[in-house]
């Protein structure tokens, strides 16, 4: 996909670098993502998406901007407030990179609608703060054969993760899905939502930051993803550390008495 005269100079720090130059700044170009959560984690995805010209961003996302999300949610500004948040989340992109489509999903995203949501995209990011919602974009991406990169936040510490479940390792195991890392989630009420337990606004921006780092290794095509790791990042020691963890032959998606459907 050639780019134009504008996209060149907009581009140049890029194209510069030898692991990503024309093919891989081509390769962002004709890629499609979809961004599930247009909040604290996917409000610094979206921006550093578009900043490098993925070509489409779709954005999920069935809220309206709060004053209180204005702490971490920075694609938002004060003018905002009320707005559904994939219009405000539009309009942030289109301001900063014209040469970037967005497609909005205003609706909240679960069993029901994931597969046909996530099918018209070559990679999907989750940055929902639940985990209904991460099972339900986890077992959608397995089974529409999708690369997922998932984060989450706490209060002063995130995680965050490459699923490519419906691939095989290079020994042949399959690649871990999202239930052989976390097989069932925790029991109602035992995690404080952010609205009670708070979060540190400039680490949903690492995390968001991070997450689109991901993503653009995977596109362009270079750097080791971190599938079957879990990064996690302690904002108080400002400390970083992976923890491997692999295939479990008993989860219910690619396990041994999964069933073939």
């Amino acid at each position: 996909m050639a780019l134009a005269p504008d996209e060149i100079e907009r581009y140049a720090r890029h194209l510069v670098l030898a692991e990503v130059g024309g093919p891989g700044q081509a390769r962002i170009k004709a890629a499609r993502i979809l961004v599930v959560g247009a909040g604290g984690l996917g409000a610094p995805l979206i921006q550093y998406l578009a900043a490098a010209g993925i070509g489409t961003i779709g954005i999920v996302d069935d809220d309206a901007v709060s004053l209180s999300n204005l702490q971490r949610q920075v694609i938002h500004g004060t003018p905002d407030l009320g707005r559904p948040k994939v219009e405000s989340a539009a309009d942030a992109v289109a301001r900063l990179n014209p040469h970037v489509a967005v497609v909005p999903h205003p609706v909240r995203i679960d069993p029901d609608n994931a597969v046909d949501l996530i099918a018209g995209y070559d990679l999907v990011a989750d940055g929902s703060d639940n985990f209904a919602t991460r099972y339900a974009v986890s077992d959608a991406c397995f089974r529409a054969r999708r690369p997922l990169v998932t984060a989450a936040l706490g209060r002063f510490d995130g995680t965050l993760t490459t699923i490519r479940a419906h691939e095989t390792g290079p020994d042949g195991t399959p690649n871990p899905t999202y239930r052989c890392l976390f097989p069932n989630p925790p029991p109602p009420g035992s995690v404080p939502a952010c609205a009670e337990a708070g979060v540190l606004g400039a680490l949903a921006g690492v995390m968001g930051s991070l997450m689109a780092m991901e993503l653009l290794r995977a596109v362009a095509g270079f750097g080791e993803p971190l599938v079957g790791r879990l990064l996690m990042v302690d904002a108080r020691a400002m400390r970083f550390e992976t923890l491997s963890y692999g295939w479990d032959p008993d989860n219910p998606l690619s396990g041994t008495g999964a069933s073939a459907a």
